[in-house]
This record gives structure tokens, C-alpha cells and sequence, in this order.
């Protein structure tokens, strides 16, 4: 399997540690930026208010709008993920609910890949039928699948790889068959982040994010971003961003300013930690299945420039699910990831969620699943620690 490792000093590593050490002096000589903790800015005369209104200048307003510390981190995204702009919000569903819902109205159709965020599945099972917005899923990981539902369709949801089960999707062949029908491409970046995938390269018209997780990294936030083209931004902010409420405070982009510095140095801890686990518990005789990227042959592994230390793994009847989990100590047991902290979810807990709008239950996720954050402690001891719950699991 080594052969299949990207290298960790490949260009994207080296180019975002300094975009993202590196800054131009801030006021007064600050070497980070300042908190613009304000609600609203003033005006030093009436043409100033009144150009700004019409657009003819830009000047922050009111901090539900821009707010200079919230667009320093927009600037850095942005050119992170090699797009035009970006727009912050206060979590990743206020994004994606923004980014989606300034594309499509009553009367459309999108087409969103299987095993999407458990979140993203409940706003478009519980919401969109509400604004008559329908919603066919495809199995991503089939370019055929994907192209007998896009006909019609105004918008194409995307997740590579997928939550859960990790499945990949071609990017590149996937927007040459929205464009070739007008549509709209959106994709989940979370979890490869704009490092180690850089999926407006391939074609795709907007970025999503949950910034909480590895654009953070310290698990003291909750925020979501969207990059894309100036105009799809200027859409977004026209159609949904201001009216909708998600704005992104000037404390948490500053807690996000801090978590990018330290990215290109997290990321491969992260993925070195979740390779080896990941190969050990393929070794595993009570293992039968490690849901990983690396493992994969899908021609969707060839935009990943390196791996998350995010993945699941299928465990055999032998296990005792429950005994597993509570016998772990690095481990805790938590939703969210990307942060310095191992954690573990089980599937079967999840699956006992509300039914009807359970996308685990939907798309046929094996209670015997397990997902993994794999974290910045000692490899060694987070092996450890999972070797001795799987003995104890034993039934």
C-alpha cells in the first residue's frame, strides 16, 4: 500500500504553509489580525454611505454582512481553494442551506450523491418538500447512475469522499456531464480540505465546508464556508446569505485564521496516524472491511493529493458494538471530527436516530460500521487503545 501514499512535501503542502504563515503587516504591526468585534461600522460623510449603498465601493456595514476580521479568512480560503471569493457563515449547514437554496426554487430538481452528511439528507428530506424542491440520489461512485439523473436537474450535490462509507466520485468527468446540461455543481470539501483536494481545479463551481473541522482544528468553533466564482458568491450573498441569518462572528474567523496556520502541519500528522490504523485494522482478524480511500481503485482517488485521518471500519459478528466503544480511553465517544482529539462513532447508535430522515438508514450503512477520527496523540497508543477494546469486545 505504500505505493499509493502522496508524497507529504508535494506542492500543496508547500504552497499553503506559506499562504498561510505569511501575512503583510496588520494595523499597528500586528503580526495577526485584529478582532473587529463590532456590529456596525460608520461613514466619514454622506457620498461615503451613499457610493457604499450603490455599490461602488466596498466598505463593511454591518457585521451580518462583511466584517473585515470574518473577511481575512474569506480571503484565505479563497485562495486556498484557488477560487474567486468566498462567504463565511456561522456553521456548515448555514452554508450549504444558503449555497443551495440561492440556485434552486419551488419546482426544481437536484440530484445529490448517496451517504451525504446526515444533515445536509434531514435539510433536504424535511425542508425542500416544503418549497416543492425534489430530490433524486445517486450512487456517486457510478458516472452512469449520475448521468441518468441529471437531465433537468438545476443542481448537482456532491461529496467526495462520502460521509461514512467514503466513496469517491470522478470530479472531472462528473462537471463535464452538469455543464454539458447548465447544471450547478456543488461539493463537500471537508474532508480532504482545499490541500489535499482542489475540486474547482476539476471543475466544480462551489466549495463547501464545514470549518469546524480540519480548517479549524482544535474543536472550539462551529462555522462553514463557501468558495466559488465572484459572481456565484455575489449570488449567494444577493439570493440567501443576508436573509437567511448565518453569519460567521468576528471571534470564531479569528479562532479559524489561527487553526489554518498550523493545517499544513496537521494534516499529514493526521493522515500518517490514519494509514497506519487503517492498515492495522485490515490486518485485524476481526475486521472484514476498512472503508478508506486508499484502499480504493475509483478514478476519484486521483484528486486526492493526500488522506484524512477520517474512515470506518466493518467489524464481524463477533463483536460486541457497545463493549468496543465504551472500552476505548484515547477514543471518545463524540460526533463531529478533524480536531486534535481521537473519536469514535458507531453506526449502530446512529441508526437508531430519528426514522424517516436517517441518511444512515437510508442508504443501507451496516450497523456493524465504525468511524474513526483519528487525532494528533501517539499512534502507537491510539492502536493500542483500539487493540485492547477489540479483545474485550469479543464475544
Amino acid at each position: 500500500m505504500n505505493d499509493h501514499r502522496p508524497y507529504l512535501d508535494s506542492d500543496p503542502i508547500a504552497e499553503a504553509a506559506t499562504l498561510l504563515a505569511h501575512d503583510d503587516p496588520f494595523v499597528g504591526g500586528a503580526v495577526v489580525p485584529p478582532i473587529y468585534q463590532t456590529s456596525l461600522f460608520t461613514f466619514a460623510s454622506y457620498a461615503e454611505m451613499a457610493d457604499t449603498f450603490a455599490g461602488k465601493r466596498r466598505q463593511p456595514i454591518y457585521s451580518r454582512g462583511d466584517n473585515p476580521t470574518v473577511m481575512e479568512f474569506e480571503k484565505r480560503v479563497a485562495a486556498l481553494e484557488g477560487a474567486e471569493a468566498a462567504r463565511g457563515f456561522s456553521s456548515g449547514m448555514a452554508a450549504i442551506s444558503a449555497t443551495v437554496l440561492a440556485f434552486v426554487g419551488a419546482g426544481d430538481r437536484i440530484v445529490v450523491v448517496r451517504n451525504c452528511y446526515g444533515d445536509a439528507y434531514r435539510l433536504f428530506e424535511r425542508l425542500f418538500p416544503r418549497l416543492h424542491i425534489t430530490v433524486d440520489y445517486v450512487d456517486g461512485s457510478d458516472p452512469d447512475a449520475v448521468a441518468a439523473a441529471l437531465p433537468g436537474a438545476k443542481l448537482l450535490y456532491l461529496e467526495s469522499p462520502t460521509s461514512m462509507m467514503f466513496e469517491l466520485q470522478d470530479l472531472p468527468h462528473l462537471t463535464r456531464l452538469a455543464k454539458e446540461h447548465g447544471i450547478v455543481t456543488t461539493i463537500d470539501n471537508s474532508w480532504a480540505t482545499p490541500i489535499f483536494q482542489k475540486p474547482i481545479a476539476h471543475g466544480v463551481d462551489l466549495v463547501l465546508h464545514s470549518a469546524s473541522k480540519y480548517l479549524g482544528g482544535h474543536s472550539d468553533t462551529v462555522a462553514g464556508v463557501v468558495a466559488g466564482s465572484s459572481e456565484n458568491i455575489r449570488r449567494i450573498n444577493e439570493q440567501t446569505y443576508s436573509y437567511l441569518g448565518g453569519k460567521l462572528s468576528p471571534f470564531e474567523a479569528w479562532l479559524l485564521l489561527r487553526g489554518l496556520r498550523t493545517l499544513p502541519l496537521r494534516l499529514p500528522h493526521h493522515m500518517k496516524s490514519g494509514l497506519t490504523i487503517a492498515e492495522r485494522l485490515q490486518a485485524h482478524g476481526m475486521v472484514e472491511r476498512v472503508n478508506h480511500p486508499v484502499y480504493s481503485n475509483h478514478p476519484g482517488k486521483t484528486t486526492l493529493a493526500g488522506y484524512a485521518g477520517l474512515f470506518s471500519f466493518e467489524v464481524t459478528e463477533e463483536i460486541d458494538i457497545a463493549v468496543f466503544t465504551d472500552a476505548l480511553n484515547y477514543f471518545r465517544i463524540g460526533v463531529s471530527w478533524g480536531g486534535h482529539e481521537s473519536l469514535v462513532v458507531p453506526a449502530k447508535a446512529s441508526l437508531e436516530q430519528t426514522p424517516g430522515v436517517n441518511s444512515m438508514a437510508r442508504f443501507g450503512v451496516s450497523p456493524r460500521t465504525i468511524r474513526l477520527n483519528v487525532g494528533l496523540e501517539n499512534v502507537e497508543d491510539l492502536w493500542n487503545d483500539i487493540a485492547q477494546a477489540l479483545e474485550k469486545a469479543r464475544k
